[in-house]
């Protein structure tokens, strides 16, 4: 892994005469980074003392085709280093909101505790594990996966005001919590958040899918894009890493960090 942005010794052109290869290993970066090296790298930002704004940040991974998954799945286009960098985010967030597809098709499992990460979280106030918040209008999800009856923190279930009763008591009856946010049959990113933060959680991840996270960037609530190009390329008609409508005006994000390694890309974006 090496930083290639900002810029550091790390990113530092060899001297004459010398190959990149003939560094010591670390020289340029290329070592595999650990685990509280990638924590502090991922910090949330600090908010200022007594601040518990929620900061939104979602975790994405893209062909250089724009292709979000390959056979309806994100893994085919993931690598072991975006895989750990996928469980740093989840270690350091208080909960991870996703669509209800993608628990669906990409087979989600409860977060689960890491020893790594225990004393971090517990300093940062945090419980052993995230909770996770599934973004759904019409519940129609399988209340027996162990996401629902066996997490260390209780799975939420994020709906509009005009859900089924009989699916709310389903979720209720596996042991989510289940969160009103939105008047109607589907919930309103906005509320989301608010809500979320009202349960105290404030640092917030989202992993998708496509069809989620154009909702939040529609509604203006995303404050950070964690972004992984993978070197491939896949064509056909897979969507890209947000869905949906368009926004009025392209919302510029400013670019906070980008790290490289065996020609993937992690990319970090904030909004300025």
């Amino acid at each position: 892994m090496r930083r290639l942005f900002p810029v550091t010794d790390q990113t530092a052109a060899p001297t004459p005469g010398e190959a990149a290869g003939d560094r010591a290993p670390g020289a340029a970066g290329e070592r595999e980074w650990s685990l509280a090296e990638l924590a502090a790298a991922y910090a949330y930002p600090e908010r200022g003392p007594g601040r518990r704004e929620p900061w939104l940040r979602a975790n994405m991974v893209s062909t250089l085709d724009g292709a979000a998954q390959h056979d309806g799945r994100s893994q085919p286009i993931s690598s072991a280093t975006d895989m750990r960098i996928f469980g740093t985010l989840r270690a350091l967030a208080d909960v991870v909101v996703v669509g209800a597809e993608t628990v669906r098709q990409e087979g989600y499992r409860p977060a689960r505790a890491r020893a790594e990460f225990a004393a971090m979280r517990e300093a940062a106030g945090q419980g052993p594990a995230p909770a996770i918040a599934v973004v759904t209008a019409g519940l129609e999800l399988d209340f027996t996966l162990p996401l629902f009856t066996s997490p260390l923190v209780p799975t939420l279930i994020l709906t509009g005001a005009a859900a089924a009763p009989d699916r709310i008591a389903a979720a209720e009856k596996a042991g989510a919590k289940v969160v009103i946010c939105g008047d109607g049959v589907g919930v309103d990113p906005v509320r989301v958040v608010q809500a979320l933060a009202e349960l105290g959680h404030t640092r917030l991840l989202t992993e998708g899918g496509p069809r989620l996270l154009g909702q939040l960037v529609a509604s203006g609530v995303l404050d950070e894009l964690c972004l992984t190009i993978a070197p491939m390329l896949t064509a056909g008609g897979a969507q890209r890493i947000a869905g949906g409508p368009s926004v009025p005006v392209p919302e510029r994000f400013a670019l906070d960090s980008l790290l490289e390694e065996d020609g993937f890309l992690f990319s970090r974006y904030r909004r300025p």
